[in-house]
């Protein structure tokens, strides 16, 4: 088990713009976050989940790279198929299930040159709200199989 803290939260509205920055978001279960495009419950790509590091490691702001939760403290490489957030408080917390890696886009190449195969392996992990409810900045997030 590894943990660590929510330092960024954004809602993509519309494709193709940039996702606004919010304090906090509401989860809504097996569907994604309210107000996000991605907000689907056939979606396996609901909530992406980035970690801060990789994002300083190569010059980024976070949303930048159109993530929804941005994390620090965490190594996320560890997170795999299956694996589960818990999102704040242990009697009230939300759950989101890893469903795999974010794969980089030719859209990464836009931001920076040669970002899209640099990045590959770090853009973040995808997951779908297992069990929903309100996230906020600063709240623990912890992956564990």
């Amino acid at each position: 088990m590894q943990s660590g803290s929510i330092v960024n939260l954004h809602i993509a509205r519309v494709k193709g713009t940039p996702p606004d920055p919010v304090d906090s978001a509401r989860a809504v279960s097996a569907e994604g976050l309210e107000g996000d495009r991605s907000r689907n419950p056939r979606n396996l790509r609901q909530v992406l989940v980035m970690d801060k590091e990789t994002l300083d490691r190569y010059g980024l702001e976070p949303g930048q790279v159109k993530e929804n939760i941005t994390v620090t403290g965490m190594d996320l490489s560890q997170a795999t198929q299956g694996h589960v957030f818990f999102i704040g408080s242990s009697d009230n917390h939300v759950t989101l299930e890893v469903t795999g890696d974010c794969e980089p886009c030719q859209k990464m190449d836009a931001l920076i040159p040669g970002l899209q195969k640099e990045i590959f392996g770090r853009r973040g992990i995808l997951t779908v709200v297992l069990q929903g409810g309100e996230i906020n900045i600063g709240d623990t997030i912890r992956l564990e199989p």
